[in-house]
């Protein structure tokens, strides 16, 4: 009688078990947040030189800064292992649901910073490695250990670190800080509250539950939707901000106007006529809004430059 197959054979298939660590590792690093996060490195990369981007920092640069922006990640989710087992957006995350052991993601999330760290210092730049180093600590340690549990401005602080990823990206190519990089830090500064307090608005009952100071369970929900509505009007400034020095032409202030416009318009609305579903809309759009913002901003550098 021939052996039946069995999936345990040296024939180079990963086991079901090993398959599904896998998978548990790649969802520690939050994909998604670090694909948007490389699309601003790319831009402030493109935005720094008038002309093509030299590959070595460009595929380099784009690998390391998303390595460690995947350790950050990773370190997030082992700082907020227990809150997150009881939160309902995020108790099916790697660690609270066991697939992955403390100790193996404590490994897994070093590692990445350390060979992210060694590819940004060895073959792009020392300025941007340590630029990123800090980035990571901003996110990692400042922000998910201390600030998330100590004040309500939490998002406001911390955001900073979130906002360094354009800057890498010019400094990667460039080797140097550029006025110009920190407008477009200052805009992503200015977009993190209004986007992340409308899923804490979302989700206030489960901040709540876990004693987490987000600005809906600490002040209410109405203050929150004011102070959304105040940022989003920040944010359409400071995304006039290249315009008005010169860094981007008519194609960016269109595209901006029109993006602040549908903003504002949510946020507006979110204030003045809620209904329920409404806050995770403007999250929702919130992304789109940052995305297709530095799409424009590429686009009109290719066509002025």
């Amino acid at each position: 009688m021939e052996k039946p197959f069995s999936i345990s054979s040296p024939v180079g298939i990963d086991t079901p078990n090993q398959a599904f660590q896998w998978r548990a590792y790649y969802e520690m690093t939050k994909p998604k947040v670090v694909v948007l996060m490389l699309l601003t490195v790319l831009v402030g990369m493109c935005l720094a030189l008038p002309g093509s981007v030299p590959l070595q920092p460009l595929m380099i640069g784009l690998i390391g800064i998303g390595m460690m922006a995947g350790a950050a990640a990773a370190f997030n989710h082992l700082i907020d292992r227990r809150i997150d087992g009881l939160m309902t957006r995020t108790n099916n995350r790697p660690l609270p649901k066991g697939r992955i052991s403390i100790v193996k993601a404590l490994v897994f999330s070093v590692s990445l910073g350390v060979i992210g760290f060694g590819l940004l210092y060895t073959l792009v730049n020392e300025l941007t490695a340590w630029l990123t180093f800090a980035s990571l600590l901003g996110y990692a340690v400042v922000y998910t250990a201390y600030l998330k549990r100590a004040t309500p401005q939490n998002i406001v602080v911390g955001g900073l670190a979130g906002a360094m990823p354009p800057l890498l990206g010019w400094t990667a190519v460039t080797g140097e800080f550029h006025g110009n990089a920190l407008l477009l830090v200052i805009i992503i500064f200015a977009w993190t509250p209004p986007h992340f307090w409308a899923l804490a608005i979302h989700r206030k009952a489960e901040y709540a539950k876990v004693d987490i100071p987000m600005l809906p369970v600490t002040h209410g929900t109405e203050f929150t939707k004011t102070c959304i509505l105040l940022y989003t009007i920040l944010l359409a400034i400071a995304c006039l901000l290249p315009v008005i020095f010169g860094m981007s032409g008519p194609t960016y202030l269109l595209g901006s106007t029109l993006l602040s416009c549908g903003f504002l318009y949510k946020s507006w609305e979110l204030k003045f006529d809620d209904k329920p579903g409404l806050a995770m809309q403007v999250f929702r759009f919130s992304i789109y809004h940052l995305m297709l913002l530095f799409i424009v901003l590429l686009v009109d550098h290719y066509l002025w430059v």
